[in-house]
């Protein structure tokens, strides 16, 4: 029987990573009037390591949290730490330039090292481990595995990556669903949760001021912003929105109407044997495949298979989890038919129309920024918007601005009509995935 609860209940999932979180600590809720250099709101990854980022520049900063630490896509999602940032950003040559979209790749291998550097540095116990798996199920998958190598074998940045045959596949993973695989040894996977709780530890040994249950009802914006919570006001001098896919049309159109919040889902097995783990997966790999509708998956530190998938845009969640992705876990993975599952849970990931992050300054209040709209490849890209926000506000905003450069498509209809025209949207791209 396997343990679930609601997705958008007021406490964390009951999903395997609360079973096994550590540094469960509790906060205060906010119930009076306080200042501070930076305000931020939103306490995920984005929020806690913003404000890590400004504390250790000697920035005094209160986080407010609507929920509990980590109680969003940061502690729910599949913990796969992927290189890269955006899709496609070679897309953005005409606004950005060259230049810029080759910064932009950069990141995308900068942001994977200021998580195993934030992790060993303060020995934050979240299982990380190194290696990473794209896969191919059809044959143009594989043209794109291979065009990906040769565009990092010609850049001299192929060092841990190989691409292998479906006759070497066997090598990574024990299924027959792949055409082959571009390996990858400096991504890898974590425990998500153990990774926000751990950061949310060193950002309050640095001085950070954090409030739990005490969400920004409203915001008064000004060269001093404000933020009204139901008991208590911050005043700052600079604001960072980080709530991502549940900042709302409520608290600020501008950048509600600009991500999507769409629903992702996991389970995870009871515990396999040494030899099944070796069976699927011979070197404790993470993996994901190319597909727009995606599985993704890799064993968890007590040796539980953690499989996701399922992205949903239309705001409703499955009514049975395990019975919308198991199917998918034994198409994978036969030999693992009618296996237990103890835990089922999902959340929601923020998607922009473009499936660039979303980085950048309000258009009528400069001094509050904002970071969300990760498409599913937060962790690593949370950890790079925190220390782009960290820049701009010590004077250093090169790199920030050019994501700020880049405009975002308000999703048309409002927040009742853009869900359903989104995933019309996304039901063609699934057809597509079918040839």
């Amino acid at each position: 029987m396997s343990v679930s609860s609601p997705v958008h209940s007021d406490q964390y999932p009951a999903s395997y990573y609360f079973s096994t979180a550590k540094e469960l600590h509790e906060h205060p809720q906010l119930q009076e009037q306080i200042s501070a250099d930076v305000c931020i709101v939103g306490g995920g990854f984005s929020g806690i390591n913003t404000a890590i980022e400004l504390a250790q520049k000697g920035f005094s900063v209160v986080l407010l949290e609507a929920k509990r630490i980590g109680w969003g896509a940061s502690g729910r999602n599949g913990g796969e730490l992927i290189r890269g940032i955006g899709h496609n950003v070679a897309q953005f040559k005409n606004i950005i330039g060259s230049e810029g979209v080759e910064a932009i790749n950069q990141m995308g291998y900068e942001a994977v090292n200021i998580v195993r550097q934030r992790v060993a540095e303060h020995n934050i116990d979240c299982n990380l481990q190194m290696g990473y798996c794209d896969l191919a199920i059809k044959t143009r998958h594989m043209a794109e595995l291979q065009e990906d190598y040769d565009d990092l074998l010609s850049q001299g940045r192929g060092e841990g990556f190989t691409l292998l045959q479906k006759q070497d596949i066997k090598q990574v993973i024990g299924s027959d669903c792949y055409e082959g695989a571009l390996v990858d040894m400096n991504s890898g996977h974590l425990h998500p949760l153990n990774l926000a709780l751990g950061e949310a530890k060193v950002a309050k040994a640095l001085g950070v001021k954090m409030f739990e249950y005490s969400a920004a009802e409203k915001i008064i914006k000004g060269d001093k912003p404000q933020v009204i919570t139901a008991k208590g006001q911050v005043n700052c001098q600079y604001l960072v929105l980080a709530g991502n896919a549940y900042i709302g049309h409520k608290l600020d159109s501008y950048l509600g109407g600009k991500v999507l919040p769409a629903g992702s889902y996991l389970l995870a097995t009871e515990p396999l044997t040494d030899e099944q783990c070796k069976e699927i997966i011979p070197q404790n790999m993470a993996f994901a495949d190319l597909r727009i509708d995606l599985d993704y998956f890799h064993l968890s530190e007590d040796n539980r298979l953690l499989f996701g998938g399922l992205c949903t845009y239309s705001g409703k969640d499955p009514k049975d989890i395990e019975a919308a992705l198991r199917p998918n876990l034994e198409k994978v993975f036969p030999q693992l038919k009618g296996v237990r599952i103890d835990f089922e849970w999902g959340g929601m990931i923020g998607i922009g129309a473009n499936r660039l992050p979303q980085i950048g300054r309000l258009p009528d209040c400069p001094n509050i920024l904002y970071a969300q709209a990760y498409a599913g490849h937060g962790v690593n890209a949370t950890h790079m918007a925190a220390k782009l926000i960290a820049e701009a506000l010590t004077a250093q905003a090169e790199r920030f601005d050019i994501f700020d450069k880049v405009q975002h498509m308000t999703f048309p209809g409002g927040p009742v009509f853009r869900s359903p025209m989104l995933a019309a949207g996304m039901l063609y791209h699934r057809m597509k995935d079918l040839f």
